[in-house]
C-alpha cells in the first residue's frame, strides 16, 4: 500500500566550526529576534523558504520549520552566504547534519487504541490526558502518535527513508495486531 506522508518539519543543525559576533549579525540582518538576557542565540525568520533559524556565538546554527532535508540546508546556506556578506569568517567545509523529521501520514482504517495499548510494547496511553496513544520504535529509532481515525505522527526520523521505513513497519505491526 503506497501511503501519503506529508514532512511537517525538518530541524538540521550546522557547526561553523568558527565563533560568530552576535552582534553583528544583529546589526547587518533583518528578520532578527535577540534577547540576550532570555535566550542565548539570535532567531532568524526566513521567509523564502518559510523556517527559522538559531545562531549561537559558538557557530551552530539550527534549523527549524523547513518542510525537506533539500530546504533545510537551503536555509543555512542563504544564512552562511549573509554571514560572509557581513564579514564574518566562515570555513568553507561546514557540514549539516538532520537531527529531527516530523511527518504525518494515514494509514487505512481506524485504530483500536486500547487494544493497542495492550498488546503492542513500548507504548503509552492516557486517554484522558491525550487523545493519541504513543509508541517507540527501535528500529529506526522514531516515536509515533496514533490516533483513533487512523491518523499517525512520525517524530525522530533522521532521513525520509527512516520516515518511510517507520511509517511502513508500524502499519505491517498494527495489521498483524488485527489479525489475531
Amino acid at each position: 500500500m503506497a501511503y501519503r506522508i506529508k514532512i511537517e518539519n525538518v530541524v538540521a543543525s550546522a557547526n561553523l566550526n568558527t565563533e560568530v559576533k552576535l552582534e553583528k549579525v544583529v546589526a547587518g540582518l533583518e528578520g532578527i529576534e535577540y534577547e540576550p538576557e532570555q535566550f542565548p542565540g539570535v532567531v532568524l525568520r526566513m521567509k523564502e523558504p518559510k523556517a527559522a533559524a538559531l545562531i549561537f556565538s559558538s557557530g551552530k546554527i539550527v534549523c527549524t520549520g523547513a518542510k525537506s532535508p533539500k530546504e533545510s540546508k537551503e536555509v543555512i546556506a542563504k544564512i552562511v552566504g549573509k554571514m560572509r556578506k557581513l564579514g564574518i569568517r566562515i570555513p568553507s567545509n561546514y557540514t549539516v547534519r538532520l537531527e529531527n523529521i516530523v511527518a504525518s501520514a494515514k494509514i487505512e482504517g481506524e485504530l483500536n487504541l486500547d487494544d493497542i495499548a495492550f498488546t503492542l510494547e513500548n507504548t503509552e496511553y492516557e486517554p484522558e490526558q491525550f487523545p493519541g496513544l504513543v509508541y517507540r520504535m527501535d528500529d529506526p529509532k522514531v516515536t509515533f502518535l496514533l490516533f483513533g481515525s487512523g491518523k499517525v505522527i512520525c517524530t525522530g526520523g533522521r532521513s525520509i527513508a527512516d520516515v518511510e521505513r517507520a511509517v511502513v513497519k508500524v502499519d505491517k505491526r498494527l495489521k498483524n495486531l488485527n489479525k489475531k
